[in-house]
């Protein structure tokens, strides 16, 4: 494929920023790819592996001439990184993220964008537990879902950039609204992550007697915890930009554990096989 941009700016050279700064060099879609982070050490683990070109801690070094800007930092803060490096970037410069929540990101960065540059907001599902330049993994996105969602700064060539950038990761593109993308997250993947939280939370020294409960979970508790090892930091974030839509979640979670909680205390076969049921059925659509 072409070049799609000469300078590909890298804002926090984690998971998802450093593997997406790995397939685009690989791929020749850059011409040069900056990392932008705060921890030293991690930046040097990025420029051994060849997913940056150039390592910096000072935005404005990392914005001069980029035309393309990748927001991998965490949400709260996308905002005041990019207001350092807006009036420094290309004047036909692109500016997209990774976030997993995307009316706030639009809402925050939208003032941000002047003359000629666009934005173009973008949220790959995808993801592990471990972080850092050290975790990128070239195949990450392979046949997952990347969710675009194209707003007023969005121009038509912009989103057609962007788009083939994420199809040469080997992701399943998709466009959509960014609110429907935060009602559609906050259940399929804020909420996930609240219930493995909440589980582990619980069970953390709960005993019976002089034992340790979680002692006795085999890989049913491991699987169902696994989500619960994740970074605070980012999920902080998700919490408090996304809280409508994560409330509506955990009233459609805490309906239904209500009524499988009300059918077991009252030894409500059916009722209970109902529920496993129907949980067993949606396991199975999403194989």
């Amino acid at each position: 494929m072409a070049q799609l941009f000469r300078q590909m700016t890298v804002c926090g050279v984690g998971l998802i920023g450093g593997s997406l700064a790995l397939i685009a060099r690989h791929a020749g879609l850059v011409g040069k790819v900056v990392g932008l982070g705060r921890s030293q050490a991690n930046l040097d683990v990025a420029v051994e592996r060849g997913m940056i070109d150039v390592a910096t801690r000072d935005p404005v070094e990392a914005a001069r001439g980029a035309d393309l800007i990748v927001l991998a930092v965490p949400i709260l803060t996308m905002r005041s990184t990019l207001e350092k490096m807006i009036e420094h970037t290309a004047p036909d410069a692109v500016v997209t993220d990774v976030g997993s929540v995307k009316l706030y990101v639009v809402r925050e960065l939208e003032p941000l964008i002047t003359g000629k540059r666009s934005i173009v907001a973008a949220h790959p599902v995808a993801g592990k537990e471990t972080t850092g330049a050290a975790a990128a993994d070239p195949g990450l996105f392979r046949d997952r879902r990347v969710i675009i969602t194209p707003s007023a700064k969005s121009t038509p060539a912009a989103i057609d950039k962007i788009e083939q950038l994420w199809d040469e990761t080997g992701a399943c593109v998709e466009m959509m609204d960014a609110a429907t993308h935060d009602q559609l997250l906050a259940r399929a993947s804020h909420l996930p992550q609240i219930v493995s939280s909440v589980l582990a939370a619980a069970l953390k020294g709960e005993r019976v007697g002089d034992k340790i409960a979680a002692e006795y979970g085999a890989g049913g508790l491991r699987d169902t915890t696994r989500l619960a090892a994740s970074s605070w930091e980012m999920w902080r974030d998700i919490f408090v930009t996304n809280r409508e839509a994560i409330t509506a979640a955990l009233k459609l979670y805490g309906g239904t554990f209500a009524e499988f909680q009300r059918a077991v205390e009252a030894g409500d076969t059916e009722g209970v096989e109902k529920i496993f049921n129907r949980g067993r059925a949606m396991r199975e659509e999403i194989r």
